[in-house]
């Protein structure tokens, strides 16, 4: 009933929330984005997007569609690779962002790892900075995480805003410098976070810097100060600081796949591509905690 091509350029908006990002993606013109859409909302007599000439929001019906549209590719390429034979085989080197541990990422390795038993995967986690370090020395074979400001390489996954967050009882002084809790080096949040409150001239004071998200979040839970975080993938017993705050705008941050550069081995190569499918298959599910499911 539903054509997979429609639906692959379905998430592709839906994860974007832009037909112009989602056509670029795909490789295909935004007429024919549009065509795809059309016609699956006249397959499902439903309604999937609300759109203005500035933006495009899923309807109740479309967010539906969303974890719909992930089962049906998922099942429709298992298919696929079953009656064509094909068997993936060797060694994938894949570094996702601290970002993805506290969402349902673990559900879509473990379904690739199911799919693909002779692939041996190698899951690297750590900051955006780090992993685009590791891709550009040949270490990684393909890496979800941040885009570095200005950058445009990459397949976009989903797009977010930055917010600053914190301990709900927080309480700011805006007399005194604003205590901060950060990556270290070279973080794509932390340079943003310090860019803008000198753009702003707004001081600040490291509180808390740590390697590991678990490590952020225990220090900002404990009222240390202000994490910048995405708005997407807040963690449990942590809030947005409101507005009254009178922080600065963090704006938004990309998360993209990146493949490896000069990749030796044809069979790496071939595992990364059907692991990037299946991530952006299962993008819905990289905004929700396994708590919320």
């Amino acid at each position: 009933m539903y054509d997979p091509g429609q639906l692959r350029t379905f998430l592709a908006v839906a994860q974007t929330l832009s037909f112009t990002r989602a056509a670029r993606r795909l490789g295909l013109r935004q007429s024919t984005v549009s065509q795809h859409i059309r016609r699956l909302e006249e397959a499902t007599g439903r309604p999937l997007f609300t759109r203005d000439t500035h933006r495009v929001e899923l309807t109740e019906d479309g967010e539906a569609m969303l974890g719909f549209a992930g089962t049906i590719l998922t099942a429709h390429d298992r298919a696929a690779a079953y009656f064509a034979g094909t068997r993936l085989r060797g060694r994938l080197r894949f570094g996702a962002s601290e970002d993805f541990v506290l969402t349902r990422l673990p559900e879509i390795l473990e379904s690739f790892r199911r799919d693909h038993p002779e692939v041996d995967l190698e899951l690297t986690v750590g900051m955006s900075g780090s992993l685009h370090a590791r891709l550009a020395a040949g270490r990684l074979d393909l890496v979800l995480a941040k885009r570095r400001g200005g950058d445009t390489h990459g397949e976009l996954v989903r797009q977010s805003v930055l917010d600053w967050i914190g301990a709900p009882r927080l309480r700011l002084d805006p007399d005194r410098p604003l205590p901060l809790i950060l990556f270290p080096p070279p973080g794509i949040t932390r340079a943003r976070a310090l860019e803008v409150l000198e753009a702003h001239g707004r001081r600040w004071r490291v509180a808390c810097t740590s390697a590991s998200l678990s490590g952020l979040i225990a220090a900002a839970r404990a009222g240390l100060g202000v994490m910048p975080h995405t708005r997407a993938l807040i963690p449990p017993g942590l809030v947005p600081v409101p507005a009254t705050a009178g922080l600065p705008e963090l704006g938004e941050v990309d998360y993209v796949l990146l493949h490896g550069k000069g990749r030796g081995h044809a069979a790496a190569q071939e595992a990364a591509d059907a692991l990037a499918s299946a991530i952006l298959a299962g993008g819905d599910r990289l905004h929700r905690s396994p708590t919320d499911a």
